[in-house]
């Protein structure tokens, strides 16, 4: 029980830590690290999505042969669709400017608080299902790796919790405003996680289409906000190399601790 808690808990942890920067750095954050930020961001969901969703999904359903495959793709199509339906329905900013969602009257702090919480939905999913199938033991999955997936995810979280706050500050807000809002959006990922946990241990058979569904979510998160704003303007190459650290990050702690 202690390491389920341990492993809901260790994003937040990194969300709230990321925030903290507001208290150290100017208002606006530079533009160079901003991208290196984002691109190290995406790198980590990315591989997450594959070693610690992906694979095991298809490793739970190795015995069904030519279908193998099914229930992952069937659950990451499932992931992406729920995620572009809430982004469709749901008014928000982008954390790093862009379009905002559909037309609303709420104020921009507002907005941005909704589209974090967008965000940190699919990882606490994420966290919540590999912590599920650690203690399944037909998931081949171990809880040293569910914890890598939750450490993975709360590096990933440092970055995005300081791309909250500074824009928060950039545009008015105290502080301690800044630093509250972007600290309280991590708490939809232990609540995430601990819904997902109950239901995967209720529904033992849906495990592969769950963690296949935590991986479309995460990915849709990359593809739709990270990639793109890490992108525009100057610097997209440092983006890149913040990608590849990620990435190889990620699957260091997947493949040395799982």
């Amino acid at each position: 029980m202690g390491a389920v808690i341990t492993g809901l808990l260790i994003p937040l942890a990194g969300t709230v830590l990321g925030s903290a920067f507001v208290f150290f750095m100017r208002k606006e954050m530079p533009s160079y690290l901003q991208k290196v930020l984002l691109g190290f961001a995406s790198g980590v969901m990315v591989a997450a999505s594959v070693w610690s969703l992906l694979i095991p999904s298809m490793e739970m359903c190795a015995d069904k042969g030519a279908w193998a495959a099914f229930p992952a793709t069937l659950g990451l199509l499932a992931g992406f669709a729920f995620l572009l339906l809430i982004d469709y329905v749901t008014p928000h900013l982008h954390p790093v400017g862009g379009p905002e969602g559909p037309r609303s009257h709420l104020s921009k702090t507002a907005m941005l608080a909704l589209a974090v919480t967008i965000h940190n939905l699919p990882e606490g999913m994420a966290v919540g299902v590999a912590l599920a199938g650690a203690m399944n033991a037909d998931a081949h999955m171990t809880a040293a790796g569910a914890l890598a997936l939750s450490l993975g995810i709360a590096i990933q979280n440092v970055p995005e919790g300081a791309i909250i706050s500074m824009p928060l500050r950039a545009a008015g807000n105290s502080r301690w405003k800044a630093f509250l809002v972007g600290g309280l959006s991590g708490v939809v990922e232990p609540l995430g996680g601990l819904l997902v946990l109950i239901l995967a241990s209720v529904v033992t058979p849906a495990m592969p289409y769950l963690l296949a569904f935590a991986a479309g979510a995460m990915l849709y998160v990359v593809i739709e906000e990270l990639v793109p704003e890490a992108s525009q303007g100057e610097h997209s190459n440092i983006a890149t190399v913040g990608f590849a650290v990620g990435f190889a990050l990620m699957m260091v702690l997947d493949v040395v601790l799982g």
